[in-house]
């Protein structure tokens, strides 16, 4: 499966009063490591994408974290994310983020190829992954 990773530095805005990252940065991390994993396999931005496909996007439908060493301000950290499994409408992705070659937090993401609904104004669909996406993440 396609993997894509990054460098991060750890941010003051990142971090709570304890001085460690907050919980919630590390799902803001993860989601935009996702969009670079994406530009990276399909080799064009978000926006881009948007005007090659017909779709809405693919928003997360369950995420999940665990936490094993805690960051903090000016840590550089390494971010490998991986897509584990593409069905027909969607994909799993895990995230591993590296604190000086040590497992720091660990993070799971179910993310769904939508289209708008006619049917339903106002709601959205799931829609089968274009098959060369599809080889593209696999």
């Amino acid at each position: 499966m396609f993997m894509n990773r990054r460098t991060v530095r750890i941010e003051w805005g990142d971090c709570d009063p304890a001085g460690i990252v907050f919980y919630p940065r590390y799902m803001a991390m993860f989601d935009h490591s996702t969009v670079l994993l994406l530009e990276a396999a399909l080799g064009c931005n978000k926006h881009e994408l948007y005007k090659a496909y017909d779709f809405d996007g693919y928003p997360m439908v369950e995420t999940r974290a665990r936490f094993f060493v805690p960051t903090r301000y000016c840590d550089e950290v390494v971010i490998e994310t991986t897509v584990k499994e593409v069905r027909r409408t969607s994909f799993h992705v895990h995230h591993r983020l590296m604190k000086d070659g040590t497992l720091a937090v660990e993070g799971f993401e179910s993310r769904v190829w939508i289209v708008r609904d006619k049917e339903r104004p106002g709601r959205f669909k799931p829609q089968p992954i274009p098959a060369e996406i599809v080889e593209r993440l696999t």
